[in-house]
């Protein structure tokens, strides 16, 4: 008797399944990883393709489709994990996606040959290097990198369309770069200037970008080896199909730049809860 009362304290009572289904439906992914050691009926409702397909995107099957690759899953979680550990080239190479872990939300790393770059095809201005993997640069996941040799205007910028992005959500753009050791013109006294707007008109994000400072930041190091200066946020609200125009230039102190080396522009999800001051991808933008 004993026994059996002992066993009774030490098993696990089952939640019904509209319990289950409703707690896991307010997980993240990463919980419902963890969850799985909750009971087996909870593994089961976490490892669900029915579950798992909500994180995906809406349109992911499209977005495969502009890939070259052909990835073999067996489930939705398999897909989903795959996403957000191994970006996929998509669009002939010309960029990059992934989905964001923590959320599932589409990221993107446009390449610098989707940039536009002002005298960017002009020897000896900037070069390109091919299959960049060295001492000095990590492996890139385009075949070409950009590498600035000799300049004093600095102008580059990228468009994308707000469409493509995950709607309701804080989004936030990086440039993906290094710095030779010789490099020159990036210092403090010679800020870049950042800007986030809409090619239709609204508001515009700004802020200054000091590259040289941002190079002495062991928490700016990505895990692929490169490092990222933080261009500005904003909030896609979705709704409205906006192209979103993201750009880094200096072309007022005269002084020569040389020696980055950048790999593109990512745009991500932000951490929080809190909406950018910035909103794009509404038919009326306002602040906060």
């Amino acid at each position: 008797m004993a026994e059996a009362e002992g066993k009774r304290l030490r098993s696990k009572p089952e939640l019904p399944e509209e319990c289950m289904r409703e707690i896991v439906s307010r997980l993240n992914p990463k919980e419902w990883c963890r969850g799985c050691a909750v009971s087996q009926k909870f593994r089961e409702a976490c490892e669900s393709d029915e579950n798992w397909v909500r994180f995906l995107p809406p349109d992911w099957l499209a977005i495969l489709s502009r890939s070259s690759a052909h990835l073999h899953f067996t489930s939705f979680k398999q897909l989903y994990l795959h996403l957000s550990d191994n970006p996929i080239l998509i669009d002939a190479n010309s960029m990059s996606f992934f989905l964001d872990k923590l959320s599932g939300k589409k990221c993107y790393l446009l390449s610098a040959r989707d940039l536009c770059i002002i005298w960017g095809d002009t020897p000896p201005f900037w070069s390109w290097v091919s299959k960049p993997e060295s001492r000095f640069l990590p492996k890139s996941r385009f075949l070409q990198v950009a590498e600035l040799d000799h300049l004093w205007w600095f102008d580059i910028s990228c468009k994308i369309s707000t469409s493509m992005l995950s709607p309701k959500t804080n989004y936030a753009a990086y440039l993906v770069f290094k710095l030779r050791s010789r490099a020159s013109g990036f210092g403090s006294h010679y800020p870049l200037n950042a800007s986030i707007t809409t090619t239709q008109g609204g508001e515009v994000y700004e802020q200054t970008v000091c590259l040289c400072s941002l190079v002495r930041e062991p928490r700016l190091q990505r895990k692929d080896g490169w490092l990222e200066a933080k261009m500005g946020d904003f909030f896609n609200e979705g709704g409205k199909d906006d192209e979103l125009e993201i750009r880094l230039r200096e072309v007022e102190s005269g002084r020569c730049k040389s020696g980055l080396i950048f790999e593109g522009i990512e745009i991500r999800p932000t951490n929080g809860s809190r909406k950018a001051t910035l909103l794009v991808g509404k038919h009326i933008s306002l602040r906060e």
